[in-house]
């Protein structure tokens, strides 16, 4: 019943993970700053999203992403 898979698919390696990390707590602390009205902390949170969006494209181009000469998927 179990078969392998072949294609581990996207978003299995370090460098998506990194990058939902970082835009995940961007997007809560921006989510916090808005409720308490904190203008200045939303913007520096959409900056910290940015930056995580960046981080995965540069891991990426780096060899951390799925296909990428440096990822190894694990076993299933």
């Amino acid at each position: 019943m179990t078969n392998p898979i072949a294609d581990p698919g996207h978003g299995h390696s370090p460098a998506a993970w990194t990058a939902v990390v970082v835009m995940l707590f961007g997007f809560t602390a921006g989510t916090v700053a808005f409720c308490f009205e904190q203008p200045l902390l939303v913007w520096i949170s959409v900056g910290i999203i940015v930056i995580g969006l960046l981080l995965g494209w540069i891991l990426t181009k780096a060899g951390y992403g799925v296909r990428g000469p440096k990822y190894s998927p694990k076993g299933h």
